[in-house]
């Protein structure tokens, strides 16, 4: 099987570190240390984890006329966003569903950088090769750079030591910086709520700067497992679960994720795949939505289990779930009819024919800590 799976730069030290790999998107992935989900998932809220994020699609829109292409493809302010800045955007289809979601950067001397889902890249680089090439310059950085995430309340901490600039930088700042003599661009996010940096670094120097950051005290190697626990405390979809093309972002609670300048009353509203069909539901409402859903035991609720309600109607799916180390409990998130989507609205999975009691939850579960300065 891991015959066939891709690996990223640092396959070799996961390996090395005593990693457990099992296969996601496509590649031979860390899902855990020897220290354990639970331990790697506190370990990164109390201090600093480092995730291996080299599967996802790295890529550059290089032209006068970059930001105007790409606002055909998301719904999203791109031309007004400044220099040295990133957001978070989506690729729609012409229904309003979600191709993929994506964070967009603005370099300067009109250059975009893009990072894009593993499971996604190849089809979101078809997208922007079939659409804006004709427009901009688009140019894939797969198999030219990696990407590690640096998380947690050490992260700026541990980053400075460094490259003192990277400790001004707030939430969602964006910039080319120099690590250990190699040209890095670094992001001040991140994936599980908490403050860090995504660091993308040229593929040969990727296991240098890695060993470099994980000889740091306060920083562990952590896998997929907690990085799904940590996201799903914040929150935060994961693609493919909490949205898909069958998705609006409307239905995905992420109307904040649609510019204001790109709404229906906009300056520039509309112009993007599924517009229509998305200002339809944002006016006139939707059928169902994703929620917040706390089981009220301690039985852990999965992904795929039915949502019932009292008289055992199916009232919606589980999209994630499972359970939260900071929160101390499970915890789900999940498509419910929009008539059940109230804060507080008592429901049940259905978890091996038994009803399990459910809650719907506000959401993040856990309290974000970005820096915002």
């Amino acid at each position: 099987m891991s015959e066939t799976l891709q690996k990223t730069p640092l396959h070799a030290l996961h390996l090395e570190l005593g990693a457990r790999m099992v296969p996601f998107a496509g590649f031979d992935m860390p899902v855990q240390y020897p220290l354990g989900v639970l331990k790697e998932h506190l370990h990164t809220r109390d201090q600093a984890g480092l995730f291996d994020v080299s599967h996802m699609g790295q890529i550059i829109l290089r032209g006068k006329d970059a930001a105007r292409a790409l606002e055909t493809l998301v719904p999203v302010d791109i031309v007004d966003l400044p220099v040295g800045m990133q957001r978070y955007a989506m690729f729609t289809n012409a229904q309003g569903g979600i191709l993929d979601d994506l964070m967009v950067a603005n370099l300067g001397d009109d250059t975009l950088f893009l990072v894009v889902n593993a499971a996604c890249k190849d089809q979101d680089l078809a997208h922007l090769q079939r659409h804006i090439a004709s427009r901009c310059e688009v140019q894939p950085l797969f198999e030219q750079r990696a990407l590690l995430a640096l998380q947690g309340p050490a992260a700026a901490k541990v980053l400075e030591r460094l490259a003192p600039e990277v400790a001004g930088m707030t939430f969602m700042q964006f910039r080319p910086v120099s690590l250990l003599g190699q040209d890095c661009f670094i992001s001040r996010s991140g994936y599980t709520g908490e403050d860090g940096y995504e660091i993308s670094v040229p593929v040969e120097a990727a296991e240098a700067l890695a060993r470099r950051l994980l000889a740091e005290p306060e920083v562990q190697p952590i896998g997929l497992g907690a990085r799904d626990s940590l996201r799903l405390e914040a929150g935060l979809c994961l693609y493919g679960h909490d949205m898909d093309t069958n998705t609006t972002p409307i239905e995905a609670s992420l109307l904040w994720a649609i510019s204001k300048v790109r709404r229906a009353d906009g300056a520039r509203a509309g112009g993007f795949p599924g517009a229509e069909a998305i200002f339809a539901q944002q006016q006139q409402g939707v059928a169902r939505k994703r929620v917040g859903l706390l089981p009220q035991e301690r039985t852990p609720v999965r992904e795929g289990a039915e949502i019932v309600d009292a008289t055992d109607k199916v009232v919606g799916k589980v999209c994630s779930g499972g359970f939260g180390p900071t929160l101390g409990a499970p915890l789900a998130m999940g498509y419910v009819d929009i008539e059940h989507g109230a804060i507080d609205t008592p429901l049940f999975a259905r978890v091996r024919g038994k009803k399990v009691a459910l809650k719907v939850s506000k959401m993040p579960f856990v309290p974000q800590r970005y820096y915002r300065g």
